[in-house]
């Protein structure tokens, strides 16, 4: 079988157009998916808290300082579903996902790029009522349903060539890190501090988490009937058949970079290093002991090389990776490089 040649100059543009803009879309999804369970962690008196640990989750403590928000509800929400200023809010997903998809128009199909468009206006229409009470899960679900049919298209029309390699990267691994960020609204959210009270409270919470990530009907077939914290901690990051656990992410991406060295000649040393590197961190350690010493320490830690993994594929495939997307200290690229 002849090979296909990496051209350096536009399809390197080009898979990297790709990469990001399934990240933008697959963020997208998952932040509708906290929004919607900080919500389901308020509780009477502690709101602030609640959403507020949305925003330390999402490091996002200096930029929300920056554009004046004070520590509220209504100031979460409208910094990421209203605040187009705000690089990780909605609209700012969404308008970053449809100007790559304006640079890919000739790779992909007119019902990706219509259904880009039609949901790109749809968030842009975002009102403060949408943001109140029952109203905002029914937002949370449209925007969670607009995602979800970009990837049903996508599957079904996007050609399998180098660029779906590189989109399936882009989105499997925003989608671990999402994940690690779901559990990690857990570790924000305020409990009884003893006896049946809290433990009731808990497994309120751990089944929030599960139904934010989409897995709470298939945790409960895998599952014990009296489950722990552990048995929802695995699911969501060693599972090896759950769409969104964190190890299945990694070992797509790895299986994603061998097809490119194999099939298309393209080679990938760095990044398969750091994707095995991080699929040993998701394995190595008992779970007990993850959630004894710390998970969102854990968590952390698997952010960052999660983070480091993007940025060896950066450096292997696309034109122009800045240094400062390796700094550890950032723990989520929050800007595309300038194609």
């Amino acid at each position: 079988m002849s090979m296909m040649r990496f051209d350096p100059g536009l399809l390197a543009r080009d898979a990297e157009g790709l990469f990001w803009m399934a990240r933008y879309l697959e963020r997208v999804e998952n932040l509708a998916r906290l929004i919607d369970v900080t919500q389901s962690f308020e509780s009477p008196g502690f709101e602030t808290d609640a959403w507020f640990g949305l925003i330390r989750i999402n490091a996002d403590e200096k930029n929300f300082a920056a554009r004046g928000f004070s520590p509220d509800a209504a100031h979460v929400k409208r910094f990421y579903l209203l605040d187009r200023g705000n690089p990780t809010s909605i609209p700012s997903s969404l308008e970053d996902a449809r100007t790559n998809a304006r640079t890919l128009r000739p790779l992909m199909s007119t019902e990706m790029w219509r259904q880009i468009n039609v949901f790109h206006r749809f968030a842009g229409r975002i009102t403060p009522e949408d943001m109140e009470g029952d109203a905002l899960s029914r937002l949370c679900t449209r925007l969670k349903e607009g995602v979800q049919a970009h990837t049903g298209i996508t599957q079904g029309t996007l050609y399998r060539d180098q660029g779906w390699y590189f989109y399936e990267l882009g989105r499997f691994i925003e989608r671990a890190d999402q994940t690690t960020r779901m559990l990690d609204i857990k570790y924000t959210a305020l409990l009884p501090r003893d006896g049946e009270e809290k433990r009731v409270a808990e497994l309120t919470q751990w089944n929030a988490v599960l139904r934010a990530a989409a897995g709470y009907h298939a945790f409960k077939r895998y599952a014990r009937a009296a489950f722990s914290a552990e048995d929802v901690v695995h699911f969501l990051l060693r599972d090896p058949s759950s769409p969104r656990s964190a190890l299945l992410c990694v070992r797509r991406i790895e299986s994603h970079l061998d097809d490119l060295r194999r099939l298309y000649g393209l080679s990938a040393g760095e990044a398969i290093e750091r994707a095995e590197i991080l699929r040993a961190l998701l394995l190595e350690k008992p779970l007990g002991h993850i959630l004894a010493t710390g998970l969102h320490d854990y968590l952390d830690i698997v952010q960052i090389h999660l983070q480091q993994l993007a940025a060896a594929i950066g450096r292997a495939f696309f034109r122009d990776w800045r240094p400062q997307a390796d700094e550890p200290a950032q723990l989520q690229e929050q800007t595309q490089v300038t194609a």
